[in-house]
């Protein structure tokens, strides 16, 4: 199979999916695309987190946020199973699962306030289903701060030789830190603009991308600061603790705007150097499929429903359902953006995937297999080299890439801090309540933003610090799981509501399934470990976790197949 017929026939059918079956799905849940229905961000608006944005801006956020490493890093480790089989997963999932799921997650947010999927099932559901949902998705959100804090530190640290920093060796670490926290200045100066001077928003975009280049040109030459990844675990963690209390028009609104131009001009770079090269995949390297069965270094793994857990964010994520009703549902400006801003952003994932793929392809043949950043960066820098006139450029190529990889983690990171201090606030809340409406008691302390982010950031870091690895085998799963409970709380919401919401039935059954056979496996396989004797606590706390969210998947699907059967009356 030649890599850009691959591509072309993948981004034609993701087309179509998402004008076709997109377009479905407004009519089926009575999404206004007249506008005459006001959003949260304007019925709500407190110069904060509700906060209505233009529809480039909130895309350029709502893509960065959920990105993240998923599209990348799930296609490589899943390509153990061949690339026929992430390709279709890619496919079938982003168009019938994922885009569904984000989607449905940004139309129900929008007609609950803004609030978040907790709230939409402590509504549909129950409390008791809420709390449960809640807790859950905290400690997932935990993990990731952990995870993409350790990632966003790991690719700004210097290589330390001897306890001496080897300067020549963290060249590229260097740079990425600085073009980085040059960005987030030039950030809060065009937010200043944009929304305090009121200056056009094509004018600032333009002299916005400028300083883009100004930033990589800059960052490239000149990178002064060399830093241990440990240090800089702590910066990114006081940076993550603003960013989450600021206000979202200084920060995140224009930073992850911008940070879009930067994953857009990747997504360029990725096509054209398929485009230029447009090589075969060869078979021997990466085969179509090597079988439901494969042997690892890390023993058998089998298809289902490893495939479906692994390709993540590629196909279908949970955590994108935290960011539709946690950030993106406070900022939209009108109801007709949302197709665009939740399921094209899916959509557009999906194409990142497909790129992947062609990058996995490429960079096997040219010996770059050292990590998913150099296999992914690797590939499409050497894929555009090979186009006349590109070739003295592939280190430029290859930093950027590697930039942008690190741009990816660092908007998923400061979005999964500010929606983890959303999520602990709702906790505390009744049905209906907002943080305003607690006006007094311990309640009070606990839902304060600044109280909520501090205990968000100092268990995130501090997990990140100590050994997240040792629980990250689960995330995949519990991820998933988390998709299959948005895409139950979602069904309930319709079904309440008297609207169609059959297209989220086999989606959340499938997604149910998988998580709970994939959660069974990892139990099992650690219990093994801890069998063998010599086990350290990590065995043990992926056992506990694994159980726990088994039986939280059942109390919940029961939960919702109660409220399905017998629905409730709201209003949507």
């Amino acid at each position: 199979m030649n890599t850009l017929v691959l591509l072309l026939i993948c981004t034609a059918i993701l087309a179509c999916g998402y004008t076709f079956y997109g377009r479905w799905l407004c009519k089926q849940w009575g999404v206004d695309e007249t506008n005459s229905t006001p959003t949260p961000a304007h019925t709500m608006t407190d110069g904060m987190d509700y906060v209505p944005a233009k529809a480039p801006v909130l895309m350029g956020h709502h893509f960065s946020s959920i990105a993240g490493a998923g599209p990348i890093t799930g296609p490589i480790a899943a390509s153990i199973f061949g690339w026929v089989p992430v390709a279709l997963w890619v496919l079938i999932g982003g168009i019938f699962f994922g885009g569904v799921h984000d989607f449905g997650a940004l139309v129900a947010s929008i007609r609950h306030k803004g609030q978040s999927i907790g709230e939409i099932i402590d509504v549909n559901m129950s409390r008791r289903a809420k709390v449960l949902f809640t807790v859950f998705t905290y400690l997932t959100i935990i993990l990731v701060v952990a995870a993409f804090g350790a990632i966003v530190a790991s690719t700004f640290g210097a290589v330390v030789k001897d306890g001496v920093v080897d300067v020549a060796a963290s060249s590229t670490q260097a740079s990425v830190a600085m073009v980085s926290l040059l960005f987030i200045a030039v950030a809060v100066v065009f937010g200043f603009f944009v929304y305090q001077r009121h200056t056009s928003m094509a004018v600032t975009t333009v002299f916005g991308i400028a300083a883009i280049i100004f930033c990589l040109a800059v960052g490239m030459n000149w990178h002064p600061i060399y830093l241990s990844t440990q240090t800089w675990m702590y910066v990114v963690g006081l940076y993550i603790a603003i960013a989450s209390v600021t206000p979202v028009w200084i920060l995140l609104q224009p930073r992850d705007y911008l940070s879009s131009f930067l994953l857009y001009a990747m997504l360029f770079i990725a096509f054209i150097g398929v485009v230029g090269a447009h090589p075969d995949i060869n078979p021997e390297l990466f085969p179509a499929f090597t079988g439901f069965a494969v042997e690892t270094k890390n023993g058998m793994q089998y298809l289902f429903p490893i495939l479906f857990t692994t390709v993540a964010c590629g196909a279908i994520s949970g955590f994108h359902s935290l960011v539709s009703s946690g950030t993106t549902s406070k900022q939209l400006d009108k109801e007709s953006d949302a197709r665009p801003i939740a399921y094209g952003s899916m959509l557009l994932e999906c194409v990142l995937a497909i790129l992947t793929i062609c990058a996995i392809a490429y960079a096997r043949e040219t010996g770059h297999t050292k990590g998913v950043t150099d296999i992914f960066a690797g590939g499409i820098a050497s894929m555009a080299a090979t186009i006349p006139g590109l070739g003295g450029i592939e280190h430029i190529l290859y930093t950027l890439l590697v930039l942008t990889y690190s741009a990816f983690c660092l908007t998923s990171l400061d979005t999964a801090t500010r929606v983890g201090r959303f999520m602990f606030q709702e906790l505390w809340l009744e049905p209906g309540q907002t943080v305003d409406d607690i006006k007094d008691g311990w309640k009070k302390i606990l839902v304060n933003p600044y109280v909520a982010t501090l205990i968000t950031v100092v268990l995130g870091i501090a997990l990140g610090m100590n050994g997240f690895q040792k629980i990250w085998g689960i995330f995949g799963a519990a991820n998933q799981l988390l998709a299959g409970l948005g895409l139950l709380a979602i069904c309930t919401w319709l079904g309440n509501a008297g609207k169609n919401n059959k297209m989220f039935l086999l989606p959340m059954a499938f997604m149910t399934v998988v998580t709970i056979s994939s959660l069974l496996i990892i139990v099992k396989n650690q219990l093994n470990v801890i069998a063998a004797g010599g086990a350290d606590w990590g065995p043990y706390a992926q056992v506990i976790i694994g159980g726990l969210l088994t039986i939280l998947a059942v109390i919940l699907v029961i939960e919702g197949i109660s409220t399905l059967r017998k629905p409730k009356k709201v209003t949507a």
